[in-house]
């Protein structure tokens, strides 16, 4: 009985030399890029509207136009205004939040970390998107409470936890004399937030030096400073 020849099977070419039409790598790829590109001019294009209109009066429609973008293209990426302004948050505000917190060892003062902190807080909110959006918050999150808690837990509570452990830190070296301060860390970020919903309101009429009320604050708590 014959056997029956068969051709050897043609040798796959090695995967690093495959065509990339084969693999689909490059247009993966393009099509994750442009995926990201539409979703940050969409959140870029949200910023705007809920600053110029307020979060209750934005339109989806109005973002997707200022975009550039089909209406329909927002849901591919946002189920409704409240995830994208979560998102807008995560992507402006957050990351400030972390670079602050994330402060160095404790080697030089207390008052220090905190001049540092505040003041850069200051720097990077203060006469920037950031703060309008700030505002935005404050303005009409007891409208939208979902929009608050999102802002709280993301923003608001690592900044406090930050601000409570450098309290502690400074009680403990007796740099603090008073120990209820660490039950009430809002009042050492108080003129920060001051700062920034005075720079709307009143700035045309009485224009605030943020800095050095944040020096004459820290002096109420710390003591003056010392001048050779």
């Amino acid at each position: 009985m014959m056997t029956k020849l068969t051709k050897p099977a043609k040798p796959s070419p090695p995967r690093g030399d495959r065509p990339s039409t084969i693999r689909g790598e490059l247009p993966a790829s393009n099509r994750a890029t442009r995926a990201a590109e539409r979703r940050a001019a969409i959140v870029e294009a949200a910023m705007e509207e809920f600053i110029a209109r307020g979060f209750a009066a934005t339109r989806l429609d109005d973002i997707a136009k200022r975009a550039g973008v089909a209406k329909g293209t927002i849901y591919l990426h946002f189920k409704d205004k409240e995830s994208m302004f979560e998102e807008l948050v995560r992507v402006v505000i957050v990351p400030v939040v972390a670079r602050l917190t994330a402060l160095p060892p404790p080697t030089g003062s207390v008052r220090d970390l905190i001049e540092a902190f505040a003041g850069n807080f200051l720097k990077e909110v203060i006469g920037t998107r950031r703060g309008d959006l700030v505002r935005l918050i404050v303005a009409e999150g007891p409208r939208f409470p979902a929009v608050a808690d999102f802002y709280y837990r993301e923003v608001v509570s690592r900044g406090i936890a930050a601000m409570r452990g450098l309290i502690e830190l400074g009680i403990a070296r007796g740099e603090i004399r008073q120990h209820d301060l660490a039950r009430y860390p809002q009042i050492l970020v108080a003129p920060a937030m001051i700062a920034v919903i005075w720079q709307s309101l009143f700035a045309r009429h009485a224009p605030l030096d943020a800095q050095d009320m944040l020096r004459v604050h820290l002096d109420l708590i710390f003591g003056e400073r010392r001048t050779t």
